[in-house]
């Protein structure tokens, strides 16, 4: 007799989708939270960087009012930090904040202070992943139809502190014309200002505007202190590429203040921060991730020599996930042995950190992987700066990641046309189609509210794998049960109407949504990343490249579903039945991984090859993970036979 079709598990279609939306949001809202108190600490230090030098001259007293505001101020910042959810480094920032607090009691020259303060904030950022750009490019009208409608009246119509309401106001309105002050102020500065506002002033912050309107709103104020004649210069510099150097992207043109470009390159650094604070769609949105990943590891470096060996750790892991992983896209093109180079170089980094390797050791390892970091930038810039590199960067993403979910989704809809049940197609689509409309609102928070990188990344990746490989391993049996019944074709005549109803019909609508949307997740996550390292020129390739990779993946999955409903009955299911077996342990050995790189499970390096078709890393948790999913399959199969040769009511 037939064997019993094994049962799929249970998945409500009412609260499938929105549970997983609530879990993506759940994970999301708690980084979120951390950014905003930790954006409070960044305000109350720009003010510090910026009011302080003026309040001392010579170890002397010179405002007496505004410098016990500075005292204030200092003396508030280790609590506030205290404050800030729990992180490896924040003892390291506390330690910092009181040191930066000595030295306002002491009198220091401001640009001590001034310099401390803005380090101190640079730490505060990374660490708690606080967004120090817009996300997307800002709107010119915009701001200036939000200058005129909420800050004309006090500030004026040419933002010199002389509107309407100015004489009114104690303390008077900023000149934002002020080169003295305004000199020390970033475009994030400003930003922070109008979204907290400022104690004690009528300053309120305009926590009513979208993060869009805020920023740009920030741009147009911070271009009063520039004049047109400086624009114009500016225009004249950007014309030779190496002027980009000192503002290669958006976080570092919002970060730069009118002092330090001029301390950096002269007249021409202003210039050039004029024109580009005007015209900011020049610039791509997001860092250079091999110059991430390398900012990162000498964060590491440095932490390890002060014997913060917790947060040396944490930078480690950052420079992989939160850098090197944006940058894999373009090197496994041409450069995927370079690419395996690098991921094991960084592994070992970060496990002599954690296993306390002397100093000497970590050091010389940094000094090999810098070098190889430097082998790969030159090889993604020749590849970013070329148009049909752009092309075939976008296209092979979508090869890449979709490769799987085709697999997936062409075994599952050659089981129901197959089988005749063409009515079950419904509930199949349901499940990729869903998976396709959460990408989009995946796409839609990633770019508008939060920023999902890092170690929500790798979670969401991790836990959405290993869900589908265990969903995998139960269709997997489903179809292998159909190959393996003794009287198969009697069964299928008779039995699959039965066997295709209710929760098997949503069991497939799950594995169909966990592939794709597992897939459509990494696959929005690469897209953003390759876009906003992108300038404007490139966008087209890229869509270029999106439209290509879409048609192929459209005709593979069409050649795939065609030849294999030719393949005999039997056969036909013992070979999708094997495909999902396969993709249940890929799966299971990325979720593993990507746990890992949250810095979830532990690493135990081994002396492997990387395969990641296949999901097989060298490490001793992934592979075991992989091989309890093949244990369990082996186990299973086994039994199934017994049960097949003996029947029921017979013994061996």
């Amino acid at each position: 007799m037939a064997s019993t079709p094994i049962p799929c598990a249970h998945v409500d279609r009412r609260s499938m989708v929105p549970v997983l939306l609530g879990f993506l949001l759940l994970i999301y809202s708690v980084p979120s939270l951390s950014a905003d108190r930790a954006q409070t600490v960044l305000h109350l230090l720009d003010y510090m960087a910026v009011d302080y030098p003026s309040t001392v001259e010579r170890g002397r007293v010179v405002n007496p009012v505004e410098y016990a505001e500075q005292v204030e101020f200092a003396s508030q910042l280790p609590a506030a930090i205290k404050e800030l959810p729990a992180r490896a480094e924040r003892s390291g920032l506390q330690t910092d904040a009181e040191r930066l607090h000595r030295l306002v009691l002491d009198k220091v020259p401001g640009d001590r202070v001034t310099q401390a303060a803005r380090e101190l904030a640079h730490r505060v950022a990374v660490v708690y992943s606080v967004a120090l750009s817009p996300r997307s490019v800002p709107d010119a009208a915009i701001g200036t139809r939000l200058y005129q409608a909420r800050c004309a009246q006090c500030h004026g119509t040419d933002g010199r502190g002389d509107g309407p309401l100015a004489a009114t106001l104690t303390p008077p309105p900023i000149n934002f014309h002020d080169a003295s002050r305004q000199s020390q102020r970033s475009v994030y500065s400003l930003y922070s200002t109008i979204t907290l506002g400022v104690a004690g002033t009528a300053m309120r912050g305009f926590d009513d505007l979208s993060d869009k309107e805020r920023w740009s709103l920030a741009f147009y104020v911070s271009n009063f202190v520039f004049t047109n004649e400086q624009r114009g210069r500016g225009k004249h510099v950007a014309r030779d590429s190496d002027a980009f150097a000192m503002i290669p992207n958006m976080t570092a043109l919002t970060q730069l203040t009118p002092a330090e470009a001029q301390a950096q390159t002269g007249e021409d650094g202003v210039a050039m921060l004029a024109y580009l604070r005007k015209h900011p769609e020049r610039l791509p949105m997001v860092a250079d991730p091999i110059n991430v990943t390398k900012t990162k590891l000498a964060a590491a470096i440095d932490a390890y020599r002060a014997g913060r060996s917790d947060e040396a750790y944490a930078e480690a892991v950052s420079a992989y996930f939160d850098g090197f992983e944006l940058a894999e896209a373009p090197l496994r093109l041409g450069a995927s042995e370079l690419l395996k180079d690098i991921e094991k170089k960084m592994l070992v980094f970060r496990q002599s950190i954690k296993s306390g390797a002397s100093f000497a050791d970590i050091e010389d390892r940094y000094r090999v992987l810098i070098a190889t970091l430097d082998d790969a930038q030159h090889r993604v810039a020749d590849r970013h700066s070329s148009t049909m590199g752009n092309i075939v960067s976008s296209a092979v993403i979508l090869l890449r990641e979709g490769l799987e979910a085709i697999l997936i989704l062409a075994a599952i809809m050659g089981v129901l046309i197959k089988t005749g049940r063409r009515d079950a197609l419904p509930y199949f689509h349901v499940g990729w189609i869903g998976a396709l409309l959460l990408g989009f609102a995946t796409w839609g928070v990633s770019t508008f509210f939060v920023d999902i990188g890092g170690a929500n990344r790798e979670l969401t990746e991790g836990l959405t794998a290993l869900l589908a490989a265990a969903v995998l391993v139960y269709v997997g049996f489903w179809l292998h049960s159909k190959a393996s019944a003794n009287r198969w074709r009697e069964f299928l005549q008779n039995k699959i109407q039965q066997s295709l109803q209710g929760r098997a019909l949503w069991a497939l609508t799950a594995i169909a949504f966990l592939a794709v949307y597992r897939e459509v997740f990494e696959t929005v996550l690469f897209y953003q990343a390759l876009w906003l390292q992108a300038d404007s020129s490139s966008h087209g390739a890229l869509w270029l490249g999106a439209i290509i990779g879409v048609g192929l993946l459209t005709l593979l999955g069409w050649l795939i579903l065609r030849f294999s409903v030719r393949l005999p009955l039997r056969l036909f299911f013992a070979v999708n039945s094997i495909v999902l077996f396969v993709l249940a342990i890929a799966f299971s050995g990325h979720g593993i991984t990507a746990l890992q790189e949250a810095g979830l499970l532990p690493i135990d390096p081994l002396p492997l090859p990387s395969i990641g078709l296949l999901g097989i890393y060298p490490t001793a948790e992934s592979i075991f993970a992989q091989l309890v999913v093949v244990g369990l399959i082996s186990a299973i199969l086994l039994r199934e036979r017994i049960g097949n040769r003996w029947g029921p009511g017979r013994t061996p």
